[in-house]
């Protein structure tokens, strides 16, 4: 298949899913703030008034979590008028968090094959195999249609916080195609934004006029300055531009759809470019390797892909409840790798350490949240966890280690 045509999707803050997946990972956000060993698995659901956390927790940390829920949902935009039914200081706001089982207890805090290495005492919190992917499409290493959406996405939000343009109310998605040739991307075939905005635009009321006006202020102010440094940029005169296809979009956030942490897996990642191993990150610890091993495959691929070994890379890892070493380490490059998989392989398991422990110490994912002011963990849960530009993280900074790994390659 020479040509063909890739899309990719992102969601604003405002989603349901994505309100759910930041009061998530604000609440782990506190808790390892004040206790780097809190072991937090935290789920939460909104609806039309209503916010429910839920979950497992183990922690000496006291925190307000009501209070926490309020001010997420207040930070996205959901107060007073604007709110759509769905208002941070009157909805309701129920916790119902219980204490982790003793029984995954025992193998995270002492895995089961540790041989006396501190990095071997901490076991898996869960069995499952994660994804890591990098490619040169992007500067950021990231393939193209999931990086444009969340540029396009990001910048959705900005205009509407900084009142450029006053009518769009928090939720809101966006999705891309990409025409590919060869396995390279040469065109943007089509662009399509779903915003959520007020009843009367500009003192427009009918629906068709509502909707021109809106495509053009998203045009200007959204399509433009999120491509504006891309080599690739949409054309207006060949790039198909959709703008709310149901004709308008009054009614959203939680008063239209209910949501849920963990729904929106594959915006978290390589917008389906890649596999992915089915686990959510958002409102989980980092000894849960659904979340860790997959910012350490990350990682892995990046760094591969950074040392110019390879033009596209996907990562597999695979892990057992309660024990420290992965059970198996897979790396693929599609045929576009300058040493042969295996080697790639040896490589990868002589330079990092995927062992829960090491991860964690070495990307600093328990202390990170402290460090930053108490909050590190609700800025990845919107606008994807790969390839941010905007926020400094640590599996994103492969320089040194793409610099390992390409020294030792051409030594071979």
């Amino acid at each position: 298949m020479a040509t063909y045509v890739f899309t990719s999707e992102s969601v604003t803050e405002g989603h349901p899913d994505k309100i759910c997946d930041q009061v998530s990972d604000a609440v782990l956000d506190a808790l390892l703030s004040a206790d780097p060993d809190s072991r937090v698995a935290c789920e939460t659901v909104v609806n039309t008034g209503l916010c429910l956390v839920t979950g497992e927790v183990t922690t000496k940390a006291r925190v307000d979590i009501t209070a926490i829920v309020r001010r997420v949902i207040a930070d996205i935009g959901y107060t007073g008028s604007r709110a759509g039914g769905f208002d941070a200081h009157s909805c309701a706001v129920l916790v119902a968090l219980d204490q982790q089982s003793p029984d995954i207890a025992q193998g995270v805090d002492e895995a089961v094959d540790h041989d006396g290495d501190p990095l071997d005492l901490v076991g898996a919190g869960d069995q499952g195999i994660m994804f890591g992917y990098a490619c040169n499409e992007t500067p950021e290493l990231m393939p193209l249609p999931i990086s444009l959406a969340h540029r396009l996405a990001l910048q959705l939000a900005r205009v509407r916080k900084n009142g450029t343009l006053d009518y769009l109310l928090p939720d809101g998605k966006t999705q891309v195609s990409v025409v590919y040739d060869n396995g390279q991307p040469v065109a943007i075939d089509t662009i399509l934004i779903s915003t959520q905005h007020t009843a009367q635009v500009a003192g427009l009321r009918q629906a068709g006029a509502i909707r021109d006006h809106i495509r053009n202020d998203l045009w200007t102010h959204v399509v433009a300055p999120a491509t504006a440094d891309l080599p690739l940029k949409p054309e207006r005169s060949t790039t198909q531009f959709l703008v709310n296809p149901t004709g308008q979009f009054v009614v959203g956030g939680p008063q239209g759809d209910a949501g849920l942490t963990g729904r929106k897996i594959i915006v978290d990642t390589y917008g389906g470019y890649a596999r992915h191993g089915g686990g959510a990150f958002s409102g989980k610890d980092p000894t849960k390797v659904d979340r860790s091993a997959a910012y350490a495959a990350r990682f892995v691929a990046k760094s591969i892909v950074a040392a110019e070994l390879a033009r596209r890379v996907e990562v597999q890892l695979s892990y057992a409840i309660g024990r420290a070493r992965p059970v198996s380490v897979l790396v693929d490059t599609f045929g576009t790798g300058q040493l042969r998989n295996e080697q790639l392989m040896e490589l990868v398991q002589q330079h990092i350490d995927l062992r829960p422990a090491a991860i964690i110490q070495n990307f600093g994912l328990s202390t990170i949240c402290a460090e930053r002011g108490g909050r590190f963990y609700q800025d990845t849960a919107a606008y994807g966890h790969f390839g941010r530009t905007d926020l400094q993280t640590p599996w994103e900074d492969v320089t040194t280690m793409a610099s390992t790994l390409r020294q030792t390659a051409l030594s071979c």
